[in-house]
């Protein structure tokens, strides 16, 4: 019995497609996915019959929830530290390939896409999203970080909104991903049908900005200050401590939100965007490389939060150590290079 492929890549009009196609997993990415995606990259890059590439998620559901960290951990487990370094790397090649792609990269997101989802959309563009998009990098819930290049471009958003969209893993719907900086455009998903066959036609992403709709507000515009105010601190710890001075119901909710969080992976969270400020994407993706090892292997908080949040589903995380109080800031500098 034949199995259906999980990217479906196809030359349409003027156009490479790409569908990512696992809707069951809400269409997380395998390694195979991956080298598919990269396939796709190398052959398309120098063809000039393919003027851009359009990049969905099938089953209308998600776009890409991410990458399949459930099998990651099971390397982990394993001691199998050459399928994780082989996943993560092959991921963020793939990462970079997208930027350095020269062509547009048209992003249809109509669905959930967060993490690896991301790192496929956010690096080339123009990035649509819809109503029914749902963004978000949910990834100190599971005590990873921020990776798949967005190291490097959440620094470079509004002041405070990369850290606030790291450490509490906000979910950002679609209009607000514009509002936010990682989308371009909002386009509702009743007129991506004729959007699609406008680029597989003409193969020009410009025409992206005929079917966009007026912005609706952002649905935290009254917090854009706070954000700035908390978000930019120097430290976790001091994050806290300005929600705390904000006393206002949301800024409550946002701490509640960081003490869910894995403490450790709060820190190397930030840590990470401090330093992706001031370096190219091809040194943030390196670094990123990096940090997998010493979080997915060598500190027990990516193994526990992966259980607990997509295994056994208890939502009950025993985190090392329990508290940000008790992490100690030089053992988060080792894990760096």
């Amino acid at each position: 019995m034949s199995t259906e492929a999980e990217v479906i890549a196809t030359r349409e009009g003027q156009a490479g497609r790409l569908l990512l196609n696992r809707p069951r997993a809400l269409n997380a990415l395998t390694l195979g996915m991956i080298r598919e995606i990269r396939r796709a990259i190398d052959a398309w890059r120098e063809d000039p019959a393919v003027r851009l590439v359009i990049l969905e998620g099938a089953g209308g559901r998600a776009f890409c929830a991410g990458g399949d960290v459930r099998a990651v951990r099971e390397a982990a487990l394993a001691g199998d530290r050459a399928a994780v370094a082989a996943f993560f790397s092959e991921e963020y090649a793939v990462n970079e390939g997208i930027a350095r792609f020269g062509k547009p990269w048209v992003s249809l997101i109509d669905g959930v896409c967060m993490g690896g989802g991301i790192g496929l959309s956010v690096h080339n563009g123009p990035r649509v999203v819809t109503e029914r998009a749902l963004l978000a990098m949910p990834e100190t819930a599971i005590a990873l970080f921020p990776d798949v290049g967005t190291s490097y471009v959440l620094p470079r958003l509004a002041p405070g909104m990369g850290a606030w969209i790291a450490l509490t893993g906000v979910r950002l719907a679609g209009a607000d991903a514009v509002h936010a900086g990682l989308a371009d455009h909002f386009v509702p998903s009743e007129r991506l049908p004729a959007l699609r066959a406008a680029l597989i036609e003409g193969g020009d992403a410009a025409v992206v900005e005929r079917f966009a709709a007026p912005l609706p507000p952002a649905s935290f515009a009254e917090h854009r200050a706070a954000i700035a105010r908390c978000f930019t601190q120097p430290s976790v710890l001091e994050i806290l401590r300005a929600l705390e001075r904000e006393g206002t119901p949301w800024a409550a909710e946002q701490a509640a939100l960081l003490r869910r969080m894995s403490p450790t992976s709060l820190c190397v969270s930030l840590e990470l965007l401090r330093r992706g400020a001031r370096l190219s994407l091809s040194e943030c993706l390196a670094e990123e490389l990096h940090l997998t090892s010493a979080v997915v292997h060598d500190h027990p908080d990516f193994r526990e939060g992966v259980r607990a949040v997509l295994v056994d589903k208890d939502n009950a995380p025993r985190w090392t150590p329990p508290r940000l109080e008790e992490v100690d800031p030089a053992a988060i500098l080792r894990m760096f290079r």
